[in-house]
């Protein structure tokens, strides 16, 4: 065996044709973490480390795809990832690896500065995010999807209750694709508008530092502004709705319920051109 071989010289394994006849709808790459940057309305830039996952389609005449090759695209493109960028790496996965399709997902953590609301002391909030994107000879996909913590106080708990209610930390998901422009790229939604769409719409927002007058303020908010799960879904999508900017949206709200052993959720899908659920 040759201890140094030339690239030619080495089998192509992954090349080679396959009688099964099985084509593939995703071959790649998962759980690869990289540093990129993403946007920021105030700052204007965020460097965040991603959870990244690339992929093609395989015909059903190819043994397999080159892994190193999703990598490599990567690489060639580091630095900002968003969707004014997610269309050229995508192109670039169709070229290098002669595929049909290309799809990228990209999951981080955003960090924005949140100020208490009494005494506006200021801590670091996280909020999960993802840019999901597909490439294909019918055209460009992109989806945002940002994650927001809330508070919710259950409406009738307040009701039947002499004193007090039930609250609990939920969670809201939306997942957002937007109208093009007429030059056919999507318009920009920021994720701090998300972020503000959903504290609109629950008892209270979630704050990373609270002092005591604080503490007392959220919690009277709360119990004035009580919410069913479904009353968040429902008051997310109406907001949505109004936004010209959105095609598509996906709205679902979990509740981590503090007197029942199991969570409530809420879930809504919609279309501007269906304009159906």
């Amino acid at each position: 065996m040759k201890a140094n071989c030339t690239i030619s010289e080495v089998p192509d394994v992954q090349s080679r044709t396959d009688s099964r006849e099985v084509a593939l709808d995703q071959v790649g790459v998962s759980g690869l973490r990289y540093p990129i940057i993403v946007l920021d309305r105030q700052q204007k830039e965020q460097a965040v480390t991603a959870t990244i996952s690339m992929s093609v389609d395989l015909p059903h005449h190819f043994k397999g795809t080159h892994m190193s090759r999703f990598v490599e695209v990567l690489n060639s493109h580091r630095g900002e990832l968003t969707m004014r960028t997610l269309p050229a790496v995508l192109s670039d996965l169709r070229a290098r690896l002669d595929a049909e399709t290309a799809h990228v997902e990209v999951r981080f953590s955003y960090f924005l500065e949140r100020k208490a609301p009494v005494t506006e002391m200021a801590g670091l909030m996280d909020y999960e995010c993802a840019f999901e994107g597909k490439s294909s000879s019918e055209g460009e996909d992109f989806v945002l999807e940002v994650a927001v913590p809330i508070t919710s106080l259950c409406p009738c708990s307040k009701e039947i209750s002499d004193y007090g209610a039930h609250n609990q930390r939920g969670l809201v998901r939306l997942r957002v694709r937007s109208a093009r422009n007429p030059n056919g790229e999507p318009q920009l939604i920021w994720i701090e508008e998300l972020i503000e769409v959903v504290e609109q719409c629950g008892s209270s927002p979630v704050y990373p530092l609270l002092k005591r007058a604080d503490e007392r303020y959220v919690t009277m908010r709360a119990y004035d502004n009580p919410v069913f799960v479904e009353d968040i879904v429902r008051n997310v999508a109406v907001k949505l709705r109004e936004d010209v900017r959105i095609d598509w949206f996906s709205v679902e709200a979990v509740n981590m319920e503090s007197i029942h052993n199991h969570n409530a959720f809420a879930r809504v899908n919609w279309s501007r051109n269906s304009r159906t659920n």
